[in-house]
This record gives C-alpha cells, structure tokens and sequence, in this order.
C-alpha cells in the first residue's frame, strides 16, 4: 500500500472538521494516555493551524465559528481528562452536546372521526 492512500485526505475545511469530530467521538470515553494526549493536541493544533487557514482562504464567516466552537470543545476535554473528571458529552454539529438527551414520548390515540391521530390529553 502506497503511502498517498494511506491517510484520508480531506476536500474541504467541512471535510476535515467532520473527519475530527467522528475521530474524537471514538476515542472521547478513553482513558488519557500521554499518547492519546499527543494525538488530541496534535488534532488541536491542526485545527489551529492548517484548516484555519483554509477556512480563512474559503471566507465562510459560519465555517469559522464552527471552527471555534470545535477547538474551545476539544481543549475541554483536555482540561476535564487532565482533572481526572468524566466526560459526558459528545461532538455534534462541531459543538459539544449532553448524551444524556431527554426524549420525549407521545402517545396517540386513534378514533373514528375526522382526525385520524389525536394526542391524548392527560
């Protein structure tokens, strides 16, 4: 295998934020390691630098704020892994979401009239 195909090579800033964002969500819950925490700040510094200046270069004032929202988010997870803290939170849309997310149930009751599904109303 040829070194080129090795690694994904992103097409855009999007792209590459994805990418990050699907890798910190697989390794978020481990325990730090000082490889693990080279490899974050190595991600961290890659956000800072190179897709920084690509985002610039695109113009894109939303992308930025993405951008930040992503690297505020990672350098949380390095201050709470640091404090010996659990993380509960996940990356969603480049920004840190709870996991413990509060669904809602509704529960509909069918009648014979005109409307077909009504909510029950107790």
């Amino acid at each position: 295998m040829k070194n080129k195909n090795r690694y994904v090579q992103p097409r855009n800033v999007i792209d590459a934020m994805k990418t990050i964002e699907k890798l910190f969500n697989q390794y978020r819950h481990a325990p730090l390691t000082k490889k693990l925490l080279a490899y974050h700040q190595q991600l961290i510094q890659r956000l800072q630098t190179d897709i920084l200046q690509a985002a610039i270069q695109e113009q894109n004032q939303k992308q930025l704020e993405n951008l930040n929202h992503m690297i505020v988010a990672l350098q949380t997870w390095t201050r709470t892994k640091m404090m010996n803290q659990p993380f509960h939170y996940k990356m969603k849309y480049f920004k840190l979401t709870d996991e413990q997310s509060v669904s809602l149930k509704r529960h509909t009751i069918k009648n014979s009239g005109n409307h077909e599904h009504r909510s029950s109303h107790h």
